[in-house]
């Protein structure tokens, strides 16, 4: 059974959840993290997930921004240490962009001890990845999309799951119609969603390059996706965003929505 673990819903201003990242879970059970959040709490989402830091090999980053990239340290340091003490089988492969495999290597080089550094690009691997590559992660096909990011560089991919449906995911910024093209008629579409549009002027999403639940679902729409998820928002309306959010999703687009808790689940 494939499904997504939801480890944060967050943008990254939030405080009483987690930035935005998410596992992907294959039919085998294996695991391809997406995302890292922005410090160690990336380790205690992951263990009250149920997953075992010694049983992620796969992360995918999309981009520079902290609080997407900052975790990927605390792995690093940590999944470093299990290595040293043998308890840790096999690689790690970590897949971005050239930015931010730069960025990687400098912390790694700055931030930690000599002896931390013994296993990369030895079983620590960082894969430069470009647009449109086809990259074989787990039993999938990732072919990399440069999501045309009005800010800083980044990328998202888009797959074929193991029972067939496909799926994107987009990083943290609207979809671009440039891409409409290549995400049409997909199953699963995971789009940013920084807050309703009745809270435009409050949040200014647009100034800072992201969407109102209203323009994102009207995109999906636009495309044809069967189920969207929206996620990377603000916290501002407590334990009432997930219906809010569905409320005006559910005005522009016909497919399945979902809005996400940190933690939650999604059957694919």
């Amino acid at each position: 059974m494939e499904k997504i673990i939801v480890l944060g819903t967050g943008t990254a201003s939030v405080t009483e959840n987690f930035n935005t990242c998410f596992v992907l879970e294959d039919s085998n059970g294996e695991f391809l993290l997406v995302d890292t959040g922005g410090g160690n709490g990336i380790l205690r989402q992951l263990k009250k997930a149920g997953i075992d830091l010694n049983n992620i090999h796969n992360i995918f980053l999309s981009h520079k921004h902290i609080d997407h990239l900052y975790g990927l340290l605390w792995i690093y340091r940590f999944v470093d240490l299990s290595m040293r003490k043998g308890t840790y089988e096999g690689n790690l492969n970590i897949y971005c962009h050239e930015e931010v495999a730069k960025i990687i290597r400098d912390q790694i080089h700055i931030l930690l001890r000599k002896e931390q550094q013994i296993y990369l690009d030895k079983r620590i691997f960082i894969n430069i990845v470009n647009n449109h590559d086809k990259v074989k992660v787990l039993n999938y096909k990732l072919e990399i999309l440069d999501i045309l990011a009005k800010s800083d560089k980044q990328y998202g991919f888009k797959t074929t799951l193991n029972n067939g449906k496909t799926l994107t995911f987009l990083g943290d910024e609207p979809l671009d119609e440039k891409l409409y093209n290549d995400v049409r008629n997909i199953d699963y579409l995971l789009h940013e969603s920084f807050c309703l549009e009745s809270e435009s002027s409050k949040y200014k999403p647009r100034e800072k390059n992201h969407d109102t639940v209203k323009s994102a679902s009207i995109k999906a729409q636009s495309v044809g996706a069967k189920n969207l998820v929206l996620w990377h928002t603000q916290e501002n309306l407590g334990q009432s965003r997930k219906e809010e959010y569905i409320k005006e999703a559910k005005e522009n687009f016909r497919g399945n929505i979902y809005v996400p808790n940190d933690l939650d689940e999604i059957i694919l």
